[in-house]
């Protein structure tokens, strides 16, 4: 269906505008989102070109980002985090915890970090922290931070416990949630199988400028990832208020296309609209990738019989087998004693050509983790 409209930027009608199937909704948001091909793409690119990568559950996030590149591996991921810092884990984007490029950062935190104190306040209130408490926790958390470096959590919050800083229960999470969305602390490295926090501006060095227009960046480099898209879905990504999403999309809309899809009109940027056929692509997507998240109507990811199987509710989405953009299974893994154990439960049968290459996605995961992997495939 195409909205009403008789002019557009660049003077593009309604006649003129490229009517878009579901199939090429999917094939273009794969490629938009490199997943339609791998190729030798390094962990900084892959976070990137998504501008901000889900990442509450970091497991999770790791195989994100290996569902993107040819050869990569865990370690790899870590290095590009802890060592070369090109990539930063934090809450940024709808106060969620989000990888982004180092040198997006502190632009994102400019943008978004305000709106989602505010949006908070109802909670702080719930849990006794008053704006004064929580000041008082980012000058202990500075102090403490720049004594000790990196610490856990757990070790934060005893330590915070000194200062008389109220940490019990959910408390500690907020407190770090608003120290991170202040710019004061990041995730540093792993300890001991544990994340850590530590000093923002300690752990990076980089002084990139922002954009001339933070706005507009973002929601073009949303378009860059995600198009085709419209304002609700780059309103729902992005999690800016009302005022900011109309600026931004004003700011994109001058450098797009406008095309017709299933569920409505879309903007392209100008140079994405060129399209081509890729053989059989198929993925096991992590829970909570982006694929999965970046668009308000989710109707072309999956049949409605089998949305609840992939989106719950409550906000869970969960690990599914994507086959030329549709999900068509649930997958899980399994840690065994020898290595994992892939569990592929498909919504209905699944075509049998398709199981060599679930083999290999199988296989590619184990060697990500450097572990063994085997694959089990239970009954449609």
């Amino acid at each position: 269906m195409v909205h009403s409209m008789t002019y557009r930027p660049g003077g593009i009608s309604s006649q003129d505008m490229r009517a878009l199937t579901t199939d090429d909704l999917r094939q273009l948001r794969l490629r938009h989102q490199w997943l339609a091909q791998r190729d030798e793409r390094s962990a900084a690119q892959v976070v990137r070109q998504l501008c901000a990568l889900q990442s509450q559950e970091w497991a999770s996030a790791q195989l994100a980002i290996h569902a993107r590149t040819k050869s990569i591996t865990q370690t790899g991921i870590q290095h590009a985090r802890e060592v070369e810092r090109s990539i930063v884990l934090s809450w940024s984007l709808r106060g969620t915890l989000h990888l982004v490029a180092a040198a997006d950062l502190r632009w994102l935190l400019a943008l978004c970090g305000e709106g989602v104190i505010r949006s908070t306040r109802r909670r702080f209130q719930q849990l006794g922290l008053t704006e004064a408490i929580r000041e008082e926790a980012l000058e202990a958390m500075s102090a403490i931070l720049e004594r000790e470096g990196a610490m856990n959590r757990a070790d934060l919050a005893m330590a915070l416990g000194d200062y008389c800083i109220p940490t019990a229960g959910q408390a500690i999470h907020h407190l770090l949630r608003f120290a991170a969305l202040r710019g004061l602390l990041c995730h540093g490295p792993e300890v001991a199988g544990k994340l850590t926090f530590v000093l923002l501006d300690q752990w990076l060095s980089d002084t990139a400028p922002a954009p001339a227009d933070p706005l507009g960046e973002l929601a073009r480099r949303y378009l860059l990832a995600c198009a085709p898209a419209t304002r609700q879905d780059f309103a729902q990504w992005s999690g800016l208020r009302a005022a900011q999403v109309k600026t931004a999309w004003a700011a994109v809309s001058a450098h797009s296309r406008p095309v017709a899809t299933p569920a409505g009109e879309a903007l392209m940027l100008a140079d994405q609209l060129d399209s081509e056929s890729k053989e059989t692509m198929l993925r096991l997507l992590p829970r909570y990738d982006n694929y999965l998240l970046a668009q308000k109507d989710r109707r072309f990811i999956i049949a409605p019989d089998h949305v609840r199987q992939v989106y719950p509710g409550g906000g869970l989405i969960r690990a599914c087998v994507l086959i030329n953009g549709e999900a068509q299974a649930a997958w899980q893994l399994e840690k065994r004693r020898a290595g994992i154990r892939i569990i592929i439960m498909p919504f209905e049968g699944l075509d049998s050509a398709h199981l060599p290459l679930i083999e290999a996605e199988t296989e590619s995961i184990g060697k990500f983790l450097n572990t063994n992997a085997e694959l089990r495939v239970q009954d449609g």
